[in-house]
């Protein structure tokens, strides 16, 4: 049930960062609601049912895959982790949901779309950061506020977003950055492949936890005293979906 529960809150998670978050004429639009999609603006009741429904059925698909694919619940073991990250990527394909780097990317969207400032901007995206369980290792905030730091000291002034000259400035100290951190536009696929990758081995981790947490509670009971706990890897989690 700890994997049920999990893709149902992901799900529900890819969801949300593709649906009713923008407005256009005073009606919700939906924005990138399949990824070959876009449906009529809704409106009340009439939304709130057909985005119900068409979780649901997202929510079905996805465990559809899961129910047919083995997966292993080891974090620490690189397949396990590579298996899990590619039943997903097979989920979403067959559900229509974006993937994790294209649903982080909208979710900076949504989140950043009325920030002013530059200042503010990159704090938020830390926040998103942070908010999704993944680590700066290689460094790259500490150098984007030192850029962003050395441009408002040069211009004596914040940096707004909409001061495309002096905006420009601060874009050419990423690409500073980026060729110090060694980031080419090139290697963005294997960065999202990477990221995949990271928040898979992030869900095996949560999902170990879960299983290992509600097996220890089961044992406790008298009629399962004398058993021993299974190891975590050997355990097929389609048996308990």
């Amino acid at each position: 049930m700890a994997l049920a529960s999990r893709i149902l809150s992901r799900s529900r998670q890819i969801y949300a960062t593709q649906a009713v978050f923008s407005r256009d004429n005073g009606a919700f639009s939906v924005r990138s609601y399949a990824k070959d999609a876009s449906p009529p603006a809704f409106k009340g009741d009439e939304m709130l049912k057909e985005i119900f429904l068409d979780v649901k059925k997202k929510y079905e698909t996805v465990l559809s895959v899961f129910k047919r694919e083995k997966i292993t619940i080891d974090p620490d073991d690189s397949a396990a982790v590579t298996q899990y990250a590619n039943v997903w990527k097979i989920a979403r394909k067959e559900a229509g949901l974006l993937s994790d780097s294209e649903r982080i990317q909208n979710t900076i969207e949504v989140h950043t779309r009325d920030i002013p400032d530059a200042r503010t901007y990159l704090l938020r995206l830390q926040e998103i950061r942070i908010k999704n369980g993944l680590l700066d290792e290689i460094g790259a905030e500490k150098l984007m506020f030192e850029a962003l730091e050395k441009v408002e000291k040069e211009i004596k002034k914040p940096l707004l977003r909409n001061d495309k000259k002096n905006m420009a400035l601060l874009l050419a100290e990423f690409d500073k950055v980026n060729k110090k951190l060694g980031i080419k536009k090139e290697d963005l696929p294997k960065m999202e492949e990477e990221l995949d990758l990271k928040v898979a081995k992030i869900e095996l981790a949560e999902m170990k936890k879960d299983v290992v947490e509600a097996m220890e509670t089961q044992l406790k009971r008298e009629e399962f005293k004398d058993e021993k706990m299974p190891d975590v890897r050997t355990i097929d989690i389609r048996s308990f979906m």
